[in-house]
């Protein structure tokens, strides 16, 4: 059973940083991308970055290039992502995601909430 567990959320000031981790289980980590979604209040759940199965290519919502970077530790099971130069606009909730032969599993989410 695929299990996501993400953290590292929480409240921050503009222009402040946060990382986020994603542990995962239940599957072999390495065949697969993994990707960070991410909602807003009243808003569509939109793909923030994505990350191949080795790390080599990532890919990246306009919206957060240059600030947000992806990661993966394959030996951990984990993937990351690095928020830089926080906006009130990324307050969202945050999801990890991995997409297996057109079946999407989500975790559960953590909220970052960006506001001064």
């Amino acid at each position: 059973q695929v299990q996501l567990v993400e953290t590292g959320g929480g409240l921050v000031q503009p222009g402040e940083s946060l990382k986020l981790s994603c542990a995962a289980n239940g599957f072999t980590f390495t065949n697969y991308a993994m990707s960070w979604y991410r909602q807003a209040p009243g808003k569509e759940r939109e793909l923030a970055a994505r990350i191949s199965r080795f790390g080599l290519h990532t890919n990246y919502a306009d919206s957060v290039k240059g600030r947000f970077t992806i990661s993966r530790d394959n030996a951990k099971d984990a993937v990351y992502l690095q928020m830089n130069s926080l906006k009130p606009e990324d307050t969202a909730v945050y999801y990890c995601n991995v997409q297996r032969g057109g079946l999407d599993s989500w975790g559960r989410g953590t909220q970052v909430t960006v506001s001064s």
